[in-house]
């Protein structure tokens, strides 16, 4: 992304904003692991989206006077010893170049800046990025600073920035589909290798091994989000990561994976007989989910109800199944339909965005997601691809990666 994007992100934030607002955003906190060992550092994605910046410990202030606003960015001082073990700091005049921002102090100012702003514009509103998903804490750093606005500044007004940005954040801009599309290039690249080198007796980790190699060979050093990658039973377990099981002679192979690029994200599932050949009941299967997805895509357009569309991926599955012979009644989806069909992505693989209420229209990216689950047969596998909603109807940004099951056998020859 060029600092252009930032900057017009942080705009069209502050439009939102009246004047006398300000706005704070932090990029967030390293986590410890244990004994002097943390996490790896992940930036907030708001924080990213604002500004492009991935830096910990980083605080964007925005306040809004009349029609215009400024803005400020606090970020780490250099420390030559700290910067020895744990490498170099990003420098003012990167962080500029990166955010379109020309006034970058360091962190260490935030406090008396903070203060002097609010004394001297008579603050009575500061905007926080406040994210309790399922009522569990986001290190983000919102929540003590939350507390440290109450603690200093009882008076003031704390309103949640969360529901201007995932507004904002619904409609992808060009540059945010151009980064999508070169993600599920390489996205295929992963995909095609696990198919290749498949074969009965392989381990769930040696498929991660030949994804995440092909990654790296673009310059992709870990995957978009923790991959799924499973075989046989561990299909019925839809987040799996373990990676310890062993793909037999007739099971399926599930992937459920991704890429990001330029902070875009992919998610994209595919399912392959690890010996290279579907049986007759995984061949019946696949197709009623392939028929599924090729029918939404066929249909999806602007001014669909966005809540509408996971209802019409179970309602034409459904029918696929009951002609397939595997259920009667609408009633029995459940048994073989376990999660819903249609999550929007972006710099999230679960986007954050404010799509329920929404109607489908030009530049959402959301995924068709067709999962079927028959236990008593031992399969479990989804189809799932990346759907771009276009001016007069949509396109699959995933529909190079091979999901026919004639496409799947051939790679796999």
């Amino acid at each position: 992304m060029e600092a252009l994007f930032y900057a017009e992100n942080r705009r069209v934030f502050a439009e939102h904003m009246e004047t006398g607002e300000l706005a704070v955003f932090l990029s967030g906190e390293t986590l410890r692991k244990s004994a002097d060992d943390d996490y790896p550092f992940y930036a907030n994605r708001n924080f990213v989206y604002l500004t492009g910046i991935e830096q910990r410990d980083s605080i964007l202030m925005l306040y809004k006077d009349g029609d215009s606003f400024t803005e400020k960015l606090f970020i780490l001082a250099p420390d030559a010893f700290a910067e020895r073990w744990n490498g170099a700091r990003i420098k003012p005049d990167d962080a500029a170049g990166r955010s379109g921002m020309k006034d970058i102090a360091y962190v260490d100012e935030w406090q008396a800046y903070l203060a002097e702003m609010i004394r001297k514009n008579h603050i009575q509103t500061i905007y926080l990025d406040l994210d309790h998903k399922e009522d569990r804490r986001n290190w983000n750093g919102a929540d003590w600073m939350g507390q440290y606005i109450r603690t200093g500044y009882p008076q003031m007004k704390v309103k949640n920035s969360l529901p201007i940005l995932k507004e904002m954040r619904l409609i992808k801009k060009a540059c945010e589909i151009k980064a999508l599309e070169q993600a599920e290039r390489i996205t295929k690249a992963g995909i095609v290798a696990m198919m290749e080198h498949s074969r009965p007796g392989m381990y769930e980790y040696q498929y991660k091994a030949e994804y995440d190699y092909a990654l790296a060979q673009y310059g992709v050093l870990e995957p978009g989000f923790s991959s799924i990658i499973s075989a046989g039973k561990n299909n019925f377990c839809i987040h799996y990561d373990s990676y310890r099981g062993q793909a037999q002679d007739g099971d399926i192979v599930l992937n459920d994976v991704g890429v990001r690029w330029d902070y875009l994200v992919t998610d994209v599932s595919r399912a392959w007989p690890c010996n290279g050949k579907y049986t007759e009941r995984q061949k019946l299967l696949y197709e009623c989910a392939y028929r599924t997805s090729q029918h939404m895509f066929g249909i999806l357009k602007p001014g669909i109800p966005m809540m509408d569309v996971d209802k019409m991926i179970k309602e034409y599955n459904f029918g696929q199944l009951r002609e397939a012979g595997v259920c009667k009644s609408f009633d029995e989806i459940g048994t073989y339909m376990w999660h819903g069909g249609a999550h929007h992505i972006g710099f999230d693989v679960h986007d954050m965005v404010a799509a329920r209420d929404a109607m489908t229209a030009p530049g959402m990216v959301f995924c068709v997601d067709i999962g079927i689950y028959h236990e008593e047969w031992g399969i479990g596998f989804r189809l799932e691809d990346n759907c771009l909603i276009t001016e007069n109807g949509c396109r699959n940004l995933s529909a190079d990666i091979p999901r026919t099951v004639e496409e799947i056998e051939g790679i796999m020859k």
